[in-house]
């Protein structure tokens, strides 16, 4: 692993999915279906269309003791080569408690022979101040890419088998007995290749319009 890597500190997850484009698309464009299997959030809620088709969004994360609040921006395009599509985000709260504070990321649906390979790739600003900052790269990152890759094998097992998400939440894992299990260890962690660049220089060029 070169010194750059090592530097690299944001986050990636990738997992193939063994179902249709469309169909991965459809669960994770529509925010009524995305909050199903994302554990990092617990209400999307679309308020503005710009012009460009980007889509302005209200977010919540219900902690139980505290519902963290946010805002956003995604642009979705289904123009990439050889039927590739992306998917940009700009994020941030001024939520005292949220462990994190502004982001930026992506997500890649790349067709192949096998399913789709759906990735991600992002970074935050830590939340809570100067402690906030001393535990991200110890606690929260490590934290936020589990809850991540697990909500990825989430919304794995439901465009292959039909498994709802509600069926594989973290709580059920628990239970005894045969059942459908979400793993985060089914993603990637790092990019096969890099070709020298960085996981967010990988970006689509949509996400410096959302930056801009």
């Amino acid at each position: 692993m070169t010194g750059e890597r090592r530097r690299d500190r944001a986050l990636y997850v990738e997992i193939l999915i063994d179902a249709p484009i469309d169909r991965v698309w459809e669960l994770t464009q529509n925010p009524e279906n995305h909050v199903r299997w994302d554990g990092r959030f617990t209400g999307i809620r679309p308020t503005r269309l710009r012009d460009d088709g980007a889509q302005e969004f209200d977010y919540e994360l219900d902690l139980r003791l505290h519902t963290i609040h946010g805002t956003g921006v995604s642009l979705g395009e289904r123009r990439g080569r050889s039927g590739e599509r992306t998917s940009a985000l700009v994020f941030d709260t001024d939520d005292a408690l949220s462990p994190l504070g502004r982001g930026r990321g992506y997500w890649r649906y790349i067709p192949t022979e096998h399913g789709v390979r759906f990735l991600t790739g992002y970074d935050y600003a830590p939340g809570w101040g100067p402690l906030g900052r001393v535990l991200d790269p110890i606690v929260t990152r490590r934290i936020v890419w589990w809850l991540t890759a697990w909500s990825f094998d989430r919304l794995r097992l439901w465009a292959e088998d039909g498994v709802p998400p509600e069926e594989t939440g973290w709580w059920r894992s628990l239970l005894p007995g045969r059942r459908p299990r979400a793993r985060a260890s089914r993603c990637l962690s790092r990019p096969r290749r890099t070709n020298g660049r960085t996981i967010m220089q990988n970006a689509p060029d949509s996400l410096a319009g959302l930056d801009s």
